[in-house]
């Protein structure tokens, strides 16, 4: 479809490329579509993960008192909501908690779980191939040195922003693999740094993050022992991701917060191309059912998501299309085109989405900052941006039976990314926000 019949056809278009924050509600949302995976993939995933528990404990101390199992703490936040409804002038309704993967063992953001599961995956698929590894095994024998002469071997490729970039090359390195990380120009230096520091290769990129992806796929396709970790089509790290679901649950039970007809879940999360936010979906919804309502978040110079679902074209339509660069301080969610294999699971399992500028994000980072002494990466800041605006959508709420039992509601801020950046870093981030 011409853009200029696409701009017609849908006017929010017109308030994207002028650089506005807009609200959008998913209506494909009842719509039958084929999906690439089911919940019982899922349990795969799950069970996978529990295996590699020992190894993980053995390797990383800091996850020992999980037992091995990386995970990150679902907080309260009740200042930042005071400050959030000083802010903006609303009252809102409910309990607010920080999902804090921003905290996550390993790597300090969500992509330890798609990137690190992925990666634990072909570990297990290569010592399985070589007769080395079974099912039965403890799988802290894979810190013997006769694996890393194996994984040794082999090549594992991403093209990255940044946080899935760490998280592929901190748990990879550390198994034994040679890992190279394409990064787009938008990375942040300290996350190159970091990699180089722990052995991993980084390719530099002046392109975008499209770009950073096709030159690493471009790379791996010749190499029978390249495993290539497709941000944009991998099954493998959306179900990592969906696993988030069952580990909330009982987090869920420990803090007695129930979800049903009478007590509404809302969930926020931050998007790029899209895969943890449609994982975590996935996981959420199959976990706690209709009652769960998850919407995403974008930068207004990065509405990939957004502008891929509303006119119905997901990956077929890019933000440069319409002439919107994707430059935002947001380096996670730098994205022009979103994955269609995430677009189609969030058009089945997201109630919408929403974008942010800059300016928006870094007040949301000084907020957070000011009343919890909680910091998290701009990007993950974007969460925050339907909270206040979803409350006040009467008719949203009066169609989905919701309008009479807000008191009730619990809302879920999912921080993706903060603890690994450097002091340094985090002063410059809230001196931007003053």
């Amino acid at each position: 479809m011409e853009i200029e019949k696409l701009k017609l056809k849908f006017p929010f278009i017109d308030r994207m490329i002028n650089d506005e924050e807009i609200f959008w509600f998913n209506d494909r949302k009842d719509e039958e579509i084929e999906l690439p995976v089911d919940p019982e993939d899922t349990d795969i995933a799950e069970q996978r993960l529990f295996r590699f528990a020992s190894y993980i404990s053995k390797i990383f101390p800091e996850t020992d008192e999980m037992g091995g199992i990386i995970e990150s703490p679902l907080v309260e936040i009740s200042s930042m909501k005071e400050a959030l409804e000083k802010e903006h002038g609303v009252r809102i309704p409910g309990r607010l908690f920080l999902k804090c993967d921003s905290h996550m063992p390993v790597s300090g953001s969500v992509k330890a779980r798609g990137g690190i599961y992925e990666v634990l995956k072909f570990a297990e698929e290569v010592a399985m191939d070589h007769g080395m590894l079974k099912v039965t095994d403890s799988y802290d024998i894979l810190t013997e040195e006769r694996f890393k002469k194996l994984f040794g071997e082999y090549k594992i490729v991403v093209g990255s922003t940044g946080n899935l970039g760490l998280s592929i090359g901190l748990m990879g390195a550390v198994l034994g693999f040679r890992v190279i990380v394409h990064m787009s120009s938008d990375a942040r230096q300290w996350k190159k740094d970091l990699l180089r520091q722990k052995g991993v290769t980084v390719v530099e990129h002046s392109g975008d993050y499209q770009m950073a992806v096709a030159e690493g796929r471009k790379s791996a396709e010749a190499d029978n022992y390249c495993h290539f970790v497709d941000d944009e089509n991998s099954m493998d790290l959306l179900l990592g991701y969906s696993v988030a679901g069952r580990r909330i649950a009982e987090q869920f039970r420990r803090q007695q917060i129930k979800v049903d007809e009478d007590h509404p879940l809302f969930v926020y999360l931050p998007c790029g191309v899209g895969g943890a936010p449609s994982g975590i979906a996935f996981g959420m919804i199959n976990e706690f059912g209709k009652h769960t309502h998850c919407f995403f978040a974008e930068p207004t110079h990065a509405p990939a998501m957004t502008l891929g679902l509303m006119t119905g074209l997901r990956s077929g339509i890019s933000a440069a299309d319409v002439g919107i660069d994707p430059k935002t301080i947001a380096d996670g969610l730098a994205v022009a085109r979103p994955s269609e294999s995430a677009a189609r699971v969030l058009q089945m399992y997201s109630d919408g989405g929403y974008t942010l500028n800059d300016n928006t994000m870094l007040k949301y980072l000084r907020l957070l900052y000011d009343s919890e002494g909680i910091f998290i990466e701009p990007s993950a800041c974007a969460a925050f941006g339907g909270l206040p605006k979803i409350v006040t959508e009467e008719a949203y709420l009066i169609k989905n039976s919701m309008k009479n039992k807000m008191e009730n509601v619990t809302h879920i801020i999912w921080a993706t990314g903060g603890s690994m950046v450097p002091p340094e870093e985090k002063d410059a981030c809230y001196k931007l926000s003053l």
